[in-house]
């Protein structure tokens, strides 16, 4: 498995990212502060970490699928990106869809990040695109 050098930041006693198993692709992200999310509510959480990524690469913030089967918690804008011009603390934002106020607390595990190569597209402006048998079949077009 190929590695990238992402230095952290702590910026108060949390815990830095930790991958669980030598083949995990995402690393579990801590709280760094305790809380509540209510239900159907949204929360911004702070993870008490700042991360340099290398030019060429992001951060993705993800859910964690144990929360989300047995809480109904999950991240928001899955994934959430952070860029590698970015230096401020990372924040997770989580909302619950569960029935109950989701409690949680500083050290515990509330999202995962999975580091990825960008790739930038050049855009061009053209006045037609090739064709597919797809063509422009949206939302649904090959049924549920």
């Amino acid at each position: 498995m190929k590695k990238i050098d992402v230095k952290i930041q702590k910026t108060n006693e949390s815990r830095i990212p930790l991958y669980k198993t030598d083949e995990s692709a995402g690393a579990d992200i801590f709280a760094a502060e305790s809380g509540v999310v209510e239900t159907g509510k949204v929360k911004l959480v702070k993870t008490g970490v700042c991360f340099s990524i290398p030019e060429g690469y992001e951060a993705q913030i993800r859910p964690r699928s144990g929360l989300a089967l047995k809480k109904g918690v999950t991240v928001l804008n899955t994934p959430g990106t952070i860029d590698s011009d970015y230096r401020g603390e990372v924040g997770i934002i989580l909302v619950n869809f569960g029935d109950n106020n989701f409690v949680f607390n500083a050290g515990d595990r509330i999202a995962q990040v999975v580091f990825s190569k960008v790739y930038r597209a050049e855009f061009t402006l053209s006045d037609e695109l090739d064709t597919t048998d797809r063509g422009a079949g949206g939302f649904g077009h090959t049924g549920f």
